[in-house]
């Protein structure tokens, strides 16, 4: 397959191909006749693999490493388990960050209803963002 046929079938852009194919995560040989890349099915069930530990949330680089251990013969799974104990907790920590973050922004555009819209004089460059930050530390207190 070349590029644009491997990239249809993972569903993903040619550049992605490309990309993977940069780093190492997937092989291709060269057309001796027009020197494209060519992919075979292994590709192909690799830019799955991939696409699958990225849903999961592993990087590229953490990628490479389950590669790289599954290549050399050993089973990746141990690490692929150990791997996602420790992104569990610290997702659920980027949720909850999150979390506040949205309610932050929902006490902000709460608070802007009541406040008119200002023109910048050249000591203010948005008077929501600016006095909705005093009044909300002030709230806070």
């Amino acid at each position: 397959m070349r590029v644009s046929e491997l990239a249809k079938k993972a569903n993903v852009t040619p550049e992605t191909v490309r990309h993977y194919t940069r780093l190492g995560l997937i092989h291709a040989k060269r057309d001796s006749n027009n020197g494209y890349h060519l992919y075979d099915s292994v590709s192909l069930q690799r830019l799955h693999f991939v696409r699958q530990s990225s849903d999961l949330g592993f990087s590229l680089k953490q990628i490479e490493e389950i590669f790289q251990q599954s290549d050399s013969g050993d089973s990746p799974c141990p690490m692929v388990r150990d791997l996602l104990q420790k992104k569990v907790p610290e997702t659920k920590l980027k949720i909850a960050a999150l979390q506040a973050h949205l309610v932050k922004m929902e006490e902000a555009l709460a608070a802007w209803n009541e406040m008119p819209d200002g023109t910048p004089d050249g000591h203010s460059i948005c008077c929501l963002i600016e006095d909705w930050e005093t009044q909300h530390s002030t709230e806070s207190r």
